[in-house]
């Protein structure tokens, strides 16, 4: 088996990963807070820790390694959402968790072991504080609990930063009960219309950091093998993470190997909704934009490295997928080239397995590219239907992607008709409700450019999609 070496942001080096317990290797992923669809950026680190949990896999054992990312479901964000729709915040939580399971599904990303939702460990939560203020580490003030950075004597240790750089550089919170800039909230109170818990220091819920803390703990023990997440995490997020576990449970290391990625561009650009360059992995998918595609387009480039997302790349990764997907189509997959295996182990190389397909592919080394493709997560059968889409276009803006059946077509463009006036008025929470109702009868709904698109996918409940004309 090669040496998987990896870049530990704590040693600013690669160091070869050694298992704390090879029968079980560890590895945490900080996950998404759920109030909203996920956005592009928000989907790089998922591609890039299922690269390393496929290469994990592959090298110890599906069953000799466990892979946790957590959903934060309990945040101000959310309660502001709740506020916001007049909806419920179980309600909100629920739905776009499944979206986000769902648009990574699309990427090809495999589900973690473990998908941990923060109000599942409101205990363990509650536990560790108590224990970090019994040992020094943190007081109550005014209703909250506060970490007190000057008692982990490595705080910055991470990013590399001074307490000094860091109060310069960051936005700290202002508050009278605290005893430094830098400390930062464990537990704070909930006002009656809420979401809280009953504990020590009253009616209250968690800070973002703890969150993490307390479910790595619970889940992988105080120490673990690797821990990522984007680069916008290492601090305030990962840097506090580390203090609080260290200093609850100073007989572990925590984290031994800490990975970032790096942010994402488009066009050159930072995303941003003021330069109208924002969107979110289901706007591609409804625009057309296949998720292997999108996946290719982000192993092109080393997760180390900004990335650059562009329609050129976009139109660029099509034509090859679907050259390759020609190429392959009926053989079985061979074995992975060991060459291959010695780049993913070198720091995840992708956009070196992506030239060496290119070759494989010059060479007609079929089985191989497919057994490389499917190794990280192309060329996959769940991954294929795009490929084989066939498109009738009726008079409008609207098109049906389906078998030929006229009376589906028919109906399908009739919903379809109905949910783009339903967007045209910004109704948007029925138009999501319309959307979700035809794909549960066999229809998916989405927006290429300026036209609209329905397309089969599975079996047509011709009943259900009836009353949705």
């Amino acid at each position: 088996m090669v040496d998987i070496r990896l870049h530990n942001t704590k040693t600013r080096k690669k160091e070869t990963l050694r298992p704390l317990d090879a029968s079980n290797l560890r590895m945490y992923v900080c996950g998404p807070t759920v109030y909203d669809r996920a956005h592009l950026g928000n989907a790089r680190p998922v591609v890039v820790f299922d690269i390393l949990y496929r290469l994990l896999r592959h090298c110890y054992g599906a069953d000799h390694v466990t892979y946790v990312r957590n959903f934060t479901d309990v945040d101000d964000k959310i309660i502001a959402r709740a506020k916001e729709t007049g909806r419920p915040i179980d309600q909100i939580t629920g739905e776009t968790t499944q979206w986000f399971l769902d648009d990574m599904g699309a990427l090809g990303a495999l589900e973690p072991d473990q998908m941990p939702r923060a109000t599942q460990f409101i205990p363990q939560m509650i536990a560790m504080t108590s224990e970090l203020i019994a040992k020094g580490h943190a007081y109550e003030a005014e209703g909250h609990v506060l970490f007190a950075v000057e008692s982990y004597a490595n705080y910055g240790k991470l990013s590399g930063r001074s307490v000094d750089d860091m109060i310069a550089g960051a936005r700290v919170e202002v508050a009278p009960y605290k005893r430094n800039p830098m400390d930062f909230v464990l537990w704070k109170p909930s006002t009656g219309d809420q979401p809280g818990w009953q504990s020590p220091w009253g009616r209250g819920r968690p800070g973002w950091h703890i969150e993490c803390s307390a479910m790595a703990y619970e889940l992988l023990g105080e120490s673990f093998d690797i821990h990522g997440g984007g680069n916008d995490l290492m601090f305030p997020h990962h840097e506090n993470e580390i203090a609080q576990s260290c200093c609850a449970h100073p007989g572990g290391g925590f984290a031994s190997i800490w990975m970032h990625n790096e942010m994402l561009q488009v066009e050159g650009k930072k995303m941003s909704k003021s330069l109208g360059n924002f969107f979110t992995v289901r706007d591609l998918l409804d625009q057309g934009v296949p998720g292997e595609v999108i996946r290719f387009v982000f192993l092109s480039t080393h997760y180390r490295k900004p990335m650059d997302w562009t329609e050129q790349k976009a139109k660029e990764a099509e034509t090859t997928l679907k050259k390759w997907r020609n190429e392959v189509d009926g053989i079985a997959a061979g074995h992975v080239p060991e060459r291959v295996l010695e780049l993913l182990s070198d720091d995840l190389n992708t956009s070196a397995v992506l030239t060496e397909m290119h070759r494989m592919s010059r060479a007609g080394a079929y089985a191989e590219l497919v057994a490389t493709g499917q190794m990280v997560g192309l060329l996959s059968p769940e991954l294929s239907q795009w490929q084989w889409r066939r498109v009738e276009q009726n008079s409008g803006a609207v098109q049906y992607i389906g078998d030929g059946d006229e009376t589906v077509g028919a109906m399908a463009r009739s919903v379809a008709e109905r949910w783009q006036v339903m967007r045209e008025q910004k109704l948007y929470a029925e138009a999501d409700a319309l959307k979700a109702q035809a794909k549960e009868a066999g229809i998916e709904l989405r927006v290429l450019k300026d036209t609209v698109q329905a397309e089969k996918v599975g079996e047509v409940d011709r009943s259900k999609l009836e009353a949705l004309k």
